[in-house]
């Protein structure tokens, strides 16, 4: 199994603020 880097996914950056991070989250959970 490869290794996923959750932050592409999510298409923020490593360094993005957890609020980011949660907001990219609900955006592709809605989809």
């Amino acid at each position: 199994m490869a290794k996923q880097d959750y932050y592409e996914i999510l298409g923020v950056s490593k360094t993005a603020e957890e609020r980011e991070i949660k907001k990219a989250y609900k955006r592709l959970a809605m989809k």
